[in-house]
């Protein structure tokens, strides 16, 4: 007979894992000494005991599902890398510094290197009745590094895509990046909304940052998809998307109209409205009489 598990997902429980990704430079031969920092919020109901462990990162296909078993040439970090202090218990707003080292052969080539530092609960005691999400839920601080020597940058932006017509927002762009050397690359994608009648631009507002800042791995293709919806759903707009990587700037600018399917029958009605209105005006003014 199966036992009914209830599973709480309370996320304002949830531990937190701090720089959630860090970029090195190492040098063969090194030792580079680095910290994660663990907390434990404060509205925890119990203390957390956690365990740190390194292990492999790379990704997998253009949307970077995140691959943490794949052996490479690009993983090799991983085993470089010692856990000053893996476990530990932390009590409801504390926190705990995680030291690492990282031993770097001397004998490893230039190029980029990759690893995560897993921060996961290290209790087994799950309870009887309830499973936290502190029990089931792991946490990735993700190591971006070069390693000094001769490096190789090859890459392009290979497409820079806009819907032309949306029937529902948010109003979704694309932008695939290729890097085909052997080093992370920083791709930067920002995007600004005019009204088309007037010009003035409607996104991004005072204060915001419309532009954000992603890593593509060495050897991938990745795909960045963007979504603007703090515009109004009825409305025709310029859409310039500029993309900055490897050095090189580019910009794309469109007209996108965006018309829900509730406003387009709206549309329609009133259009059958009008002509049947028109229809009859005219059939009534043949049958009116002519005089003699």
């Amino acid at each position: 007979m199966y036992e009914i598990v209830e599973i709480k997902m309370d996320f304002s429980d949830m531990f937190t894992v701090t720089p959630m990704s860090q970029k090195i430079d190492l040098e063969a031969g090194e030792v580079y000494r680095g910290s994660i920092t663990v907390a434990n919020p404060a509205s925890a109901v119990k203390d957390f005991e956690y365990k740190v462990e390194p292990a492999k990162y790379s990704v997998v296909g253009e949307d970077y599902e995140a691959d943490f078993l794949t052996e490479s040439d690009y993983t090799r970090m991983a085993d470089w890398i010692t856990v000053e202090n893996p476990t530990g218990s932390l009590k409801p707003n504390e926190t705990a510094t995680i030291n690492f080292t990282i031993k770097v052969p001397d004998d490893v080539p230039a190029g980029g290197q990759y690893a995560a530092l897993m921060v996961g609960s290290n209790s087994s005691n799950t309870g009887n009745e309830t499973v936290t999400v502190n029990n089931v839920y792991e946490m990735a601080s993700i190591i971006y590094a070069k390693v000094a020597g001769e490096t190789v940058r090859s890459g392009e932006v290979v497409s820079n895509s806009f819907p032309g017509f949306a029937t529902a927002l948010p109003i979704t762009t694309s932008v695939v990046f290729k890097n085909e050397g052997n080093i992370h690359e920083a791709a930067q994608v920002s995007i600004e909304v005019r009204d088309a009648f007037t010009n003035n631009v409607i996104y991004p507002r005072d204060g915001e940052n419309s532009t954000i800042e992603e890593i593509v791995m060495p050897g991938t293709t990745r795909e960045f998809v963007r979504e603007v919806d703090n515009i109004s759903p009825v409305g025709i707009y310029e859409i310039k998307q500029k993309v900055v990587y490897m050095g090189q700037a580019y910009a794309e600018e469109h007209t996108v109209v965006v018309c829900p399917i509730w406003f387009m029958l709206l549309i329609a009605l009133l259009i059958g409205v009008i002509v049947g209105i028109i229809v009859r005006l005219v059939i009534k003014h043949r049958r009116r009489p002519v005089a003699v």
